[in-house]
């Protein structure tokens, strides 16, 4: 059997690009492929099934085991190293990675002659590359960059990054790689502005154990209640939501509660948990706001089947799974306008409403938490129907088949 390689700089968490190249070792499994799973560092696979409900225990495993949680940004410049001994050890055929830090495996490609694919989450060139300034993506403009990396220490953490990635930063990817891949028109676009092509578009699927919901709870019998969900981490701004978000939504909506999930797997995870527990402090919200860290995809489903509103608060998500996610339980979607889950997700408010500021998120919620005829309307899983998995490996597999004709 061919050997396929999947490389991820750390999968030990439930992200949007863990899900994504899951859905990839998943994919080249049913085309005929047998994956191997690369990783700087041991991770749990049995985590997955819990995770996204895609089973990874029974595929092969090659581990750098290298410690760094606290500097996992750095890991991505290794990121090709475990691919390599991966490639060497089992003769793999064709290399999958989410990482654009791989030009050492350039060379590698030019010795044995796999199959290269990228799937680009976003351009780094855009953040670190002047050319790029005044545009609102680069460093010190994009708030999606800003939020994690704008203050010190953080900024000299980022500033180190950047000036290490020419050394690990492969060049132009239609140049380097077989086929390129992206997960919206939002970020193709942004990356044919940068390299003078535009990447096929495979949005990330919904993953399998979040049930597309064909006959939801009716409006009556939900609580008035707002959920948000992903990684705890700045760039998802719940700290902005807890401040400006939600003492102006109680003055509208007084029973209003807001559940936010996410995964805590970091010490910077749990160090953010403690900063929004104080926030929530300061602000008398305990009665209104719940931080529930790694909680269970069945309490995640639970909750967002009798609420009546989702929110997220990102500033240029790039995809945004969670909110497909929130779509698939016939949950009505308030995201900022910017980047893929504004306009691929949300498809500028065809598919769910948008915002700017403080005081027209709160305008928007405050709608679906009280207007059932504002909430029927949104409450459609139209949108993500053509977002299975079963629909994500068609795709894939048309795109792979390409390299046999």
């Amino acid at each position: 059997m061919a050997f396929a390689v999947i490389g991820h700089h750390y999968w030990d968490r439930p992200g949007g690009g863990q899900l994504v190249c899951a859905s990839a070792a998943y994919s080249f499994e049913k085309i005929g492929y047998e994956p191997i799973l690369t990783s700087t560092t041991n991770f749990r696979a049995e985590k997955y099934s819990e995770w996204f409900g895609i089973d990874l225990t029974k595929y092969k495993k090659y581990s750098w085991n290298m410690n760094l949680k606290m500097f996992g940004l750095y890991l991505r410049l290794v990121a090709s190293r475990p691919i390599i001994k991966a490639i060497k050890k089992y003769n793999g055929e064709i290399v999958f990675t989410d990482e654009s830090t791989y030009k050492p495996l350039i060379k590698e490609k030019r010795k044995t002659g796999f199959k290269l694919i990228e799937y680009m989450h976003f351009p780094y060139e855009v953040s670190v590359d002047p050319r790029f300034k005044n545009t609102g993506l680069s460093y010190g403009e994009d708030p999606y960059i800003m939020e994690r990396y704008g203050k010190f220490p953080m900024n000299l953490y980022w500033k180190v990054y950047v000036g290490l990635l020419p050394y690990f930063l492969r060049k132009n990817p239609f140049q380097s790689a077989d086929l390129v891949l992206t997960n919206s028109n939002w970020t193709a676009e942004l990356a044919k502005q940068v390299y003078g092509e535009r990447p096929y578009v495979l949005n990330p699927p919904i993953p399998p154990n979040v049930e597309i919901v064909n006959n939801p709870k009716p409006f009556e019998e939900r609580e008035k209640a707002l959920v948000m969900l992903g990684r705890f981490s700045e760039e998802k701004r719940y700290h902005w939501v807890i401040t400006e978000v939600m003492p102006k939504l109680l003055k509208e909506v007084p029973d209003a509660r807001l559940y936010i999930f996410g995964g805590a797997g970091t010490r910077t995870s749990k160090m953010y948990i403690d900063r929004l527990k104080n926030l929530i402090s300061n602000a008398k919200l305990e009665g209104s706001v719940f931080l529930i860290p790694d909680a269970p995809r069945s309490q995640i489903n639970e909750t967002m089947d009798k609420s009546r509103a989702f929110l997220h608060a990102t500033i240029n998500e790039h995809w945004g799974i969670v909110v497909a996610e929130a779509l698939a339980r016939r949950l009505p979607v308030v995201v900022h306008r910017s980047g893929g889950a504004w306009s691929d997700i949300a498809e500028e408010g065809k598919y769910g409403l948008g915002y700017e500021s403080a005081d027209e998120a709160v305008e928007n919620i405050s709608k679906l938490l009280t207007d059932s005829r504002l909430w029927n309307s949104f409450s459609s899983t139209e949108r993500v129907k053509e977002l299975t998995l079963d629909a994500f490996v068609q795709k894939f597999s048309n795109l792979i088949k390409k390299f046999h004709d």
